[in-house]
């Protein structure tokens, strides 16, 4: 196969399976909460979910990888605009996402307060990851 084929169906399949595990992980805390489970945000981070996590930290780490294998592949200039605000946004959802998972992390092992802020981050980090993936679709080159 050929390199560039490769890399980009790695960055897709990081891309799928990081959004995939935050929905999936999203739509089972919501399910449980709304079946009367309070401590749905506790168990999270416990076994087999820790799958999850550890499956969206390695697509997390793999994709700024074979984004700029790909970027030096095929050539494009790391100036172009498209690029820049996706590596921004990336950089600023990476952070939020790593901030969430020490949260429910911390979460589990105390819990307190209402969820909210936890809430925000997840969903901030959520749209910086489709706000990337809409720039990737829509490169101007």
């Amino acid at each position: 196969m050929e390199t560039l084929t490769a890399l980009k169906m790695a960055h897709m399949v990081a891309t799928a399976l990081l959004l995939l595990s935050a929905l999936g992980l999203a739509i089972w805390v919501w399910r449980t909460r709304r079946n009367g489970d309070a401590t749905a945000p506790a168990r999270t981070l416990q076994r087999p979910r820790v799958f999850v996590w550890v499956l969206m930290g390695v697509a997390l780490l793999s994709m700024p990888f074979t984004g700029w294998w790909m970027v030096h592949l095929v050539g494009w200039p790391l100036g172009q605009t498209w690029l820049l605000a996706s590596s921004v946004l990336y950089t600023v959802a990476a952070l939020a996402w790593f901030w969430l998972v020490v949260r429910l992390n911390r979460l589990r092992t105390a819990p307190a307060g209402n969820g909210k802020f936890t809430f925000a981050l997840a969903l901030f980090s959520f749209v910086c990851f489709i706000a990337i993936a809409g720039l990737m679709g829509a490169k101007p080159v």
